[in-house]
């Protein structure tokens, strides 16, 4: 089992060409990400984060007012390379939103006074802890995904066009597809660099 886990660990990487052949089919994808959010690690126990799953229509809405957002800011002599890039989200079959619960993070910082700096960090924390779950878990069934951030560009219009809670704050957009396209091969630092062991 150890070595399957490391093995899907190397294999997860970037996938920015993406196609719509639904490699892990909607329901299996949802159910995972629901027990991914379950069974996630919290400070406190304090299960803050949210995930939304979009599919369809909605998954390419969601690419669409990336698209607006970004045309809005971005040159139009340079839009060509953004536009490729919003595409290839675009082409994947779903998106998966990751969110904090402010509200659940606020009650945590009044009732415990001491910690209350704390919260707002160890929340990211496990954020990026669930992330990394999802992410991997699709690596595992064959799929492929990449991590996005248009989060202030489109918070509020994600909140609107999908009736969700003011308190819930965007962290990351992840698009999913079948893998076209593989990624280029990684480097890496020096490990003893990196990892310092004492006796």
């Amino acid at each position: 089992m150890v070595a399957c886990w490391d093995e899907v660990i190397e294999k997860r990487r970037s996938i920015y060409d993406l196609g719509k052949k639904e490699v892990i089919p909607q329901e299996k994808l949802i159910n995972l990400v629901k027990h991914k959010v379950m069974h996630c690690p919290s400070a406190f126990n304090s299960q803050s984060a949210r995930a939304v799953v979009l599919l369809g229509e909605s998954h390419l809405k969601l690419w669409g007012l990336v698209y607006n957002a970004l045309r809005e800011i971005v040159p139009a002599n340079k839009f060509a390379p953004t536009e490729a890039k919003i595409k290839s989200f675009a082409n994947g079959y779903a998106t998966i939103l990751f969110f904090e619960d402010e509200a659940v993070i606020s009650s945590l910082e009044k009732k415990y006074p001491p910690y209350a700096q704390n919260f707002p960090i160890w929340a990211q924390q496990s954020n990026g802890m669930l992330q990394y779950m999802v992410w991997t878990a699709i690596e595992a069934e064959g799929a492929g995904a990449s991590l996005q951030h248009y989060n202030e560009l489109i918070e509020e219009q994600v909140k609107d066009e999908w009736g969700l809670p003011q308190s819930w704050k965007l962290i990351a957009q992840m698009p999913v597809g079948s893998v076209e396209t593989s990624a280029d091969v990684k480097s890496f630092e020096n490990i003893e660099k990196r990892v310092k062991v004492f006796k």
